[in-house]
């Protein structure tokens, strides 16, 4: 056994081992997969002097209770995460995008997100994990991925083979912004909604279900009348789109959709407003905002070039 591990003492809500997923296996149902929020794993990882396509544990709500074994090392939590170490009787309040270093005995305990979704913890270190079509991404539907493609369970140990000794301070000033109208581009099956439909989902607001998981974020909110039919022949889906079935309400597809589905695509929520929107709590209502294919292009373009600068900040 290694001689630096982490105890399992709670396992969390949905905590998993993810890294940026995998690429190009839709043809055989394999979605991408990954980390739900891109921007805050990259800046987890450079935090703690890791690679940036290094694995980290996402979790989801309530984070773990992990009890450290072993040298010192560095951690990093980002999202919007109340998390503390304890250390003997004292008990060390965390910030995050902040290094914090863990000895030998200490406990990490990530309390909770504050009204957001997914919270991310990196180590300066190399977790021990199986790889599959190169990445340890679990999907815990398809139960594939490091750990047998489960959660992380109580009383597990998850064991780091290499130590990354840079114990070094870093500090990052960044705060998670909200965002509420969602930007999209037109679907596939656009042409399938009536006038009034399409009015109504570019007008109203949509409330977020409790139905929603890495998988997917289901919609309720004001019908979208389709005109043609509630059913098509299975088409390829992509991370983003949304997809309309005959009860009107929206689902948007997200890391872990699957790779098919037959139901209509309205649209697609552009990849600048991917990170932001998988953050959003059930309950928090939001608006779709229209954009052209060019304009999303260059959204994404300025939106990695401001995570860059973030990282470069580090």
């Amino acid at each position: 056994m290694s001689k630096n591990y982490f105890e399992i003492i709670r396992a969390g809500i949905n905590t998993t081992f993810q890294d940026q997923g995998r690429q190009n296996l839709y043809h055989i149902g394999i979605p991408f997969s990954g980390v739900m929020d891109n921007r805050n794993y990259l800046l987890a990882n450079k935090l703690v002097g890791n690679k940036t396509e290094s694995p980290v544990l996402e979790f989801a709500y309530q984070g773990p209770l992990l009890k450290y074994s072993g040298k010192k090392i560095n951690i990093a939590i980002t999202g919007d995460v109340n998390f503390s170490i304890k250390r003997n009787d004292q008990t060390i309040n965390g910030n995050c995008y902040q290094t914090f270093i863990l000895e030998n005995g200490d406990e990490l305990d990530i309390i909770s997100t504050n009204k957001s979704v997914y919270g991310y913890l990196a180590v300066s270190g190399e977790f021990d994990l199986e790889y599959q079509w190169s990445s340890c991404s679990t999907n815990t539907k398809a139960k594939i991925g490091a750990n047998d493609g489960k959660k992380l369970e109580i009383n597990q140990k998850i064991n780091l083979l290499k130590i990354n000794e840079n114990l070094n301070s870093k500090k990052l000033d960044y705060v998670n912004t909200r965002i509420e109208n969602i930007r999209v581009i037109k679907g596939t099956n656009f042409n399938y909604f009536s006038e009034e439909g399409i009015k109504i989902f570019f007008e109203k607001e949509f409330t977020i279900s409790k139905l929603s998981d890495r998988m997917g974020m289901r919609l309720e909110g004001p019908k979208i009348e389709n005109i043609i039919d509630t059913n098509i022949k299975s088409e390829g889906l992509i991370k983003g789109v949304i997809q309309v079935p005959a009860d009107g309400n929206p689902i948007i597809m997200l890391s872990d959709h699957g790779t098919i589905g037959g139901y209509p695509k309205i649209g697609v929520v552009i990849s600048a407003d991917y990170d932001k929107l998988v953050q959003l709590t059930p309950g928090t209502k939001i608006k779709f905002k229209e954009v052209e294919l060019s304009s999303a292009e260059s959204l994404f373009k300025l939106y990695e070039l401001e995570t860059q600068n973030l990282i470069s900040q580090i």
